[in-house]
């Protein structure tokens, strides 16, 4: 037996009046939220759902989250975590496609009616049951079911976790991610994070999101840390947060720490913050150096990159502690996963020279869920494609190149976003850049900056095109800049590029 649920289980079997979860001034500890997920559990179990069957959840950072999730486990179930951006089409959509038995599906609020359509969402699913809102009459629906269960004894290879990919390529497309696969990863986040004996956690990650999930939710609870959770990142409030909370454990985006860069550090106590704060990590997109640096300098702590995907449990490679940590590199494999690099033909390319990153190990998904041609696709002779262009140095250590759907060919020259990013990123006047193709009838693609100016920057577009010229080579540098006050972000903190194209 093995079942992702033992994450909650074993730490509020030893560490019962410990706080686990920590929100807008409520505190539960890991007794108590054991005791809800046991009765989440036991409504699902009287409605007839069990091993094999599939339950969605859409939430933002909640206590609701983490105890409907392990409920849903402990039933025997495998999770459905939904984007709460999602809309009513979007949502009947995942229904379907996963075949979801039950919708657990947060309220919403002004500006957020994801209650409003998650129902129509799911009256227009009619494969999917029963519907649970997750609003201040959550605890009433738990009243009355026993706050123990038998937790169902689930195989190492059953679907633990489904977790949809943006669509970005296509349509939505379910990874099936397995007890072995989630446990696996989230004790392997102890090996490369490394561990104290009370771990406090911001999160502000959105937990239906692999990153969250495993490096924060299931990694922090399986050693007993403690989770404050914030459900929309705000600098100011995630900073008076750790200095409030004693964080030693921040895991963001890189739009995140640039907002931490802009805060003004004199409205708190630095100290208080960089004395518990012990690591901070970085995923899910690129790092610029510079905002590396800039968090470093003013908050004492060296922020730490990784990578991976949601086919991939996600944690692929990582800075690891104790070694050197290499500035705009996510590092080596972790414990139990292979990596290499290869061509359009898949053959292995040589240090120094970039090619498809290709992964195997414990980590990797079991598969496309209903879709045997895209898993066949995507994981060939065990190795999974990742579809993102990377380069290795002769210690080991692995550099993103960029998405190969991001690539620009210019004139007929590869140019790679991610490298223009970074040398922009480091003028005066620029406080944050995304580098795109846009169509030219002559060239196949130019490449265009959207950037954001520092305050009170007057930087105009020929000044940067001229500082652009003079730092990139002539099939690089970008002939059109557009000056923005904001980007169009996913509810992960990364910059939509298509939407920008």
């Amino acid at each position: 037996m093995l079942n992702l649920a033992m994450m909650l289980e074993e730490s509020a079997a030893t560490l019962p009046g410990r706080d686990a979860l920590v929100v807008d001034g409520t505190r539960l500890t890991y007794a108590e939220v054991d005791a809800a997920a046991n009765q989440v559990a036991n409504l699902l179990a009287a409605r007839g759902i069990g091993r094999g069957d599939t339950v969605a959840l859409a939430s933002v950072n909640i206590p609701a989250f983490p105890i409907v999730y392990y409920g849903i486990l402990k039933a025997g179930a495998a999770v459905v975590p939904f984007n709460v951006l999602l809309k009513s089409r979007e949502i009947a959509y995942h229904l379907g496609d996963s075949g979801a038995k039950a919708f657990f599906c947060f309220a919403g609020g002004p500006g957020l009616p994801l209650g409003e359509e998650g129902r129509a969402g799911f009256d227009a699913t009619p494969g999917c049951e029963h519907f649970f809102l997750l609003d201040e009459s959550f605890t009433d629906l738990l009243d009355g079911w026993p706050t123990t269960f038998e937790t169902v004894a689930t195989e190492p290879g059953d679907t633990a976790v489904v977790l949809y990919t943006s669509g970005t390529t296509g349509t939505p497309k379910g990874a099936e991610l397995t007890h072995a696969n989630m446990v696996l990863n989230a004790l392997t986040c102890h090996r490369v994070f490394g561990t104290v004996e009370h771990d406090v956690h911001l999160v502000t990650l959105p937990l239906f999101h692999s990153f969250g999930q495993s490096v924060q939710l299931n990694a922090g609870f399986a050693a007993g840390a403690t989770l404050v959770l914030l459900p929309r990142f705000d600098p100011r409030t995630a900073l008076e947060l750790m200095q409030r909370e004693g964080v030693t454990f921040f895991a963001g985006v890189p739009t995140m720490y640039w907002g931490l860069v802009g805060a003004d550090p004199a409205e708190f106590d630095l100290d208080a913050i960089t004395g518990t704060l012990r690591i901070a990590v970085s995923g899910g997109a690129a790092l610029p150096v510079e905002i590396l640096e800039q968090v470093h300098k003013i908050y004492g702590v060296r922020i730490r990159e990784g990578y991976g995907l949601s086919e991939t449990s996600p944690v692929a490679t990582f800075n690891h502690p104790g070694r050197v940590a290499k500035p705009g590199s996510i590092g080596q494999p972790v414990w139990g996963v292979e990596l290499k690099l290869i061509d359009k033909d898949g053959t292995e390319v040589p240090d120094g020279e970039a090619g498809e990153i290709a992964i195997r190990g414990h980590n990797v998904m079991k598969g496309y869920l209903g879709r045997p041609d895209a898993t066949a696709q995507a994981i060939r002779d065990g190795w999974f494609r990742t579809g993102d262009i990377g380069t290795r140095d002769t210690d080991g250590y692995y550099f993103i190149v960029d998405r190969a759907k991001d690539m620009i060919v210019r004139g007929g020259f590869n140019v790679y976003p991610r490298e223009l990013e970074e040398v922009i990123m480091t003028h005066p006047a620029v406080s944050l850049v995304a580098v795109v193709g846009v169509p030219h009838p002559s060239h196949g693609e130019e490449v265009k900056a959207f950037v954001i100016r520092k305050p009170d920057a007057t930087l105009t577009e020929p000044e940067l095109v001229s500082w652009c010229k003079q730092n990139m080579a002539g099939y690089k540098y970008p002939r059109v800049v557009e000056f923005r006050d904001e980007f169009p972000m996913t509810s992960t903190g990364k910059v939509l590029k298509r939407e920008l194209r």
